[in-house]
């Protein structure tokens, strides 16, 4: 299937029908539809930040994709009311800030006179509403974001008034506050979530018919949003407190507060019905599921069977479901049935115990008891199938204390009262450990300097020299350059990527290390240099879809993308855990669940490799929130950790393949991730046996000591931890000055530094660039051979301001732009120069510099010579060629 068709199929099976009263939908052929909404008139493919910036032929439109739709008739007076409005009230995009794109766009006030008319004129009515999102932009518990505006609140009140058969479709990334339906009497109700590319087509055939939904929630959708039980430690900039615990979304609502849930945790309604029988059987440890599903309804579908487990509450405390396995059969027509088997190991349910309790501290456990197995097609329908009983207590696996925090504080836990688990507080001791001295007992040996004996990286591919005796050759100042990659949009690799790392010295290069590229992201691949790229549907949306083949297949063309720019590898997916609705990022994320979102993010990893590229799982870990992302602290439980914000990382690394890992800008329990030595080094590493290179996030902070404030410039800090590249900076050798600080000091070792080096070249050994390089026999110094511009002012800049164009003279080719800029914002946020030749547009991402002037070179690939256009956003100077624009 080509990738157009592929990600019009995925758009459509991840979106989640949550009602559909009267079967409103699909519209029947030849329906009058009036279609209500601003968000008409544009689509949000993705979210807003790196994991949305993929470039595409043309952006998608809602209301362009129903007109193409033929089976619909849509109200044309109505369209032009909103096609009057847009024009005059233009899409606000923030101004072109990184970060600043507003949540909502300015809804139509409507006339009741023109909905009444609409009305009269048409079968059913359709609303859709919009939100975005994403990095370092949270979204807000208030109107226009979370909530609904007072103009969308009007709309819904007179379309509903008026109309009998009213669907709403959501545009969204994130889980919005949906409790208006019991507020208005909509028909239906529809997250089509940000479907990429394809996503508006993918929703004109749900409509229709053409296409079905199947997707099933991945959130649990509350009444309010203050009934999550993290909402009270969510959003501060200085510190939140996980004081929930395990008890994350569907664990806690199903445990403690069904109540307060509108839609459960799993669900989504078909065109369809279906009918599922299942039973199960248990034989050493070994738990299997064989469930019957039969289509009982008139149309075809697919059917998503779920099982969870209930362990006992026992002294540990353990919510009431976790989900244990789930699999989506295939298409069934109706009357067509199909039996799927599903296996899981009760090991694999297993809870950790941080405190002692159970007599067998540091230890995953299986408590004596009941454990009942569910199946059924979400967790509130799901039904008892099984019970095991155990009894004793078994330890399934010893480890040892990990990322404790360091302050003790209360946390929720579940209690048993007449056979009922019931709300109660336990304590969370702080750490125990003495973590220098676990370092000092565990650094790496180092190996023997032996200078330059003539060893190139081809020789340990070839088998004529081992990885040591290649890596004993670097001096210092060549293992400290070879953990700090370079970028954005470094001159040395493809055009636009976000990274490169290898070869970028002349002294690491004469090795035969090659310069190797990686680039963003979650929802395609991002390329600054203007190249298009397929945009592929949110991670939310993915995961809605359950099913694993199915994301496979998809990530396998992004594989295929990924070659043919001579990418090495992609930064993505996201797989944090959604533990709050306002986390701006998790349209890049996939769920509340750990199972779930580990199972997806391994079949990302494995349709990446099957075309030889690698997908780097980020953020790792505890990246919950955008509000200071880079500064508060994330505050947890080991046992939390390690059942739900590092289980899917987990399970990616050790199901996945061709897996990098990214850590996260934040602290957790006193260490910022990229400098947690417990985190890289003794789980990643040591207990799931991790052999590839971790990266830092891009400007990433680090800290040489438990509770300091983190600094960008302490590089041996990452070292230490085994962190093993610094992304990213402008010179590798200039910014590995601290990393040689910290081996004069002590603080690192050459064994530490050494290992790094082994670990990303070992990496480059397996990457499309290396491969690449043997079919060349050299690595160039460049991919391409550039020039510098050849530029001639041709006006006269007075009084330049920004998103004006001024004119430049370019020469056909690779053209060096070097642009001294000035900007307030921080070093996160991204600023775009754009350049246009014609019809040809480039966006070229610098940062923000703090209002410090910064110089930055880039290229850019001019396809012809000719008058150049040079956009400045939020820029206070720029440099290009001979001609200074000042502001």
């Amino acid at each position: 299937m080509d990738m157009k068709s592929l990600c019009r199929r995925v758009a459509a099976e991840g979106a989640v029908l949550l009602k559909n009263d009267g079967n409103v939908l699909p519209l029947v052929k030849g329906s009058r539809l009036a279609v209500f909404g601003r968000a008409q008139t544009f689509y949000y493919k993705s979210g807003t930040g790196s994991g949305g910036l993929v470039h595409i032929e043309k952006e998608p439109v809602v209301i362009e994709s129903l007109k193409e739709n033929t089976d619909l008739v849509l109200d044309d007076a109505l369209m032009k009311l909103y096609d009057t409005f847009v024009a005059e009230h233009p899409f606000d995009d923030g101004g072109g800030k990184w970060a600043g794109e507003p949540w909502f766009q300015e809804e139509m006030p409507i006339a009741e006179e023109d909905v009444r008319a609409a009305a009269s004129r048409n079968d059913a009515a359709l609303i859709v509403l919009a939100r975005t999102a994403g990095e370092d932009h949270d979204n807000a518990d208030e109107a226009g974001s979370y909530r609904l505006t007072a103009q969308e609140e009007r709309l819904l009140s007179l379309v509903s008034t008026h109309f009998e058969r009213v669907i709403v479709a959501l545009n969204v990334g994130n889980m919005i506050d949906t409790s208006f339906t019991a507020r208005y009497p909509v028909s239906a109700l529809m997250y089509i979530w940000q479907g990429g590319m394809e996503g508006a087509n993918a929703f004109a055939d749900l409509l229709s018919g053409k296409a079905y939904p199947c997707g099933k929630l991945t959130d649990t959708a509350a009444w309010r949003i203050e009934d999550h039980p993290s909402d009270a430690n969510f959003g501060s900039t200085e510190r939140n407190i996980y004081a929930e615990d395990v008890y994350v979304g569907y664990r806690y609502f199903e445990t403690f507060d069904k109540d307060a849930v509108q839609y459960p945790f799993g669900f989504g309604l078909s065109y369809t019905t279906f009918e599922t029988t299942a039973c199960a059987s248990e034989q050493d440890g070994v738990v299997t599921v064989t469930a019957t599903v039969t289509n009982t309804g008139d149309r075809a579908g697919k059917e998503t069977v779920q099982v969870y487990l209930k362990t006992p509450c026992g002294k540990l405390g353990t919510p009431a479901r976790q989900l244990a396995a789930f699999a989506k059969t295939a298409e069934l027509a109706p009357a067509q049935s199909q039996t799927l088997t599903l296996r899981f190991a009760l090991a694999d349910t297993a809870a950790y115990d941080d405190s002692g309790v159970t007599g067998h501290r540091s230890c995953y456990v299986l408590e004596q008891g009941d454990y009942t197995v569910f199946v059924g097609s979400d967790v509130r329908a799901a039904s008892a199938v099984l019970t095991v009983t155990r009894e004793e207590l078994t330890v399934v696996k010893a480890l040892e204390e990990v990322m404790a925090p360091t302050i003790g504080f209360d946390r929720m836990c579940a209690v048993e009262e007449n056979g009922e688990r019931v709300k109660g507080i336990g304590k969370v001791t702080p750490a125990t450990v003495d973590l220098t001295a676990r370092i000092e007992a565990r650094r790496p040996a180092a190996l023997a300097y032996t200078g330059d004996k003539g060893i190139k990286l081809k020789d340990v591919y070839d088998r004529n020299a081992t990885l040591d005796s290649f890596v004993a050759q670097l001096s210092d100042a060549d293992l400290a350059a070879l953990a700090c990659g370079e970028g954005m949009n470094s001159p040395k690799a493809t055009p636009g990527t976000g990274g490169a790392l290898g070869g970028q010295t002349e002294s690491l290069s004469a090795f035969g290390i090659p310069v190797c590229c990686v680039t963003d992201g979650p929802s395609g691949v991002r390329l600054d240099s203007g190249e298009q790229a397929s945009s592929i549907p949110n991670g939310t949306l993915l995961a809605c879809t359950w099913d694993a083949a199915l994301v496979e297949e998809l990530y396998s063309h992004i594989g295929e993308e990924l070659r043919f720019y001579h990418v090495d590898a992609l930064l993505g997916p996201g797989i944090n855990i959604h533990r709050h609705p306002l986390c701006g990022r998790n349209f890049e994320y996939f769920s509340e669940d750990p199972y779930l979102t580990g199972t997806l993010a391994a079949a990302v990893t494995r349709g990446v490799a099957s075309k030889g590229a690698f997908a780097t799982i980020k953020h790792f870990c505890g990246n919950n929130q955008e509000t200071n992302r880079y500064g508060s602290e994330t505050v947890v439980s080991e046992r939390a950790l390690r059942e739900i914000y590092l289980r899917p990382f987990e399970l990616a690394v050790k199901n996945g393949e061709n897996v990098l890992i990214m850590t996260a800008y934040n602290p957790v329990n006193g260490y910022w991730t990229a400098s947690h030595y417990d985190l890289t080094a003794t789980v990643l590493r040591g207990e799931w046996g991790f052999d590839n290179f971790v990266m830092t996030d891009w400007w990433a902070k680090c800290n040489l000591h438990q509770g300091e404030d983190g600094n960008g410039g302490l590089l041996q800090a990452m070292i230490r931890a085994q962190n093993d590249v610094y992304m990213v900076c402008a010179d590798a050798a200039t910014k590995s000055q601290s990393i040689l600080e910290g081996l004069a000091s002590g603080y690192i070792t050459r064994g530490e530094l050494q290992q790094c080096a082994k670990t990303i070249c070992n990496w480059i050994l397996r990457s499309i660039t290396f491969e690449e390089y043997l079919e060349r026999g050299c690595v160039p110094k460049y991919p391409i051979v550039r020039s510098d511009a050849d530029m001639t002012a041709v006006a006269t800049l007075e009084d330049p301001s920004v998103d004006t164009a001024y004119e430049a003279t370019l020469r056909q080719g690779a053209t060096s732009v070097t642009m001294s800029i000035r900007s307030d914002t921080d070093v996160l946020a991204q600023t775009p120069v754009t350049v246009r030749v014609g019809d040809v547009t480039v966006t070229v991402s610098v940062c923000g510099t703090e209002g410090s002037f910064v110089d930055v070179k880039r290229f850019i690939e001019i396809p012809k010579d000719g008058v150049c256009n040079i956009t400045l956003s939020h820029i206070d100077v720029i440099t290009v060629g001979n001609v200074t624009i000042k502001q």
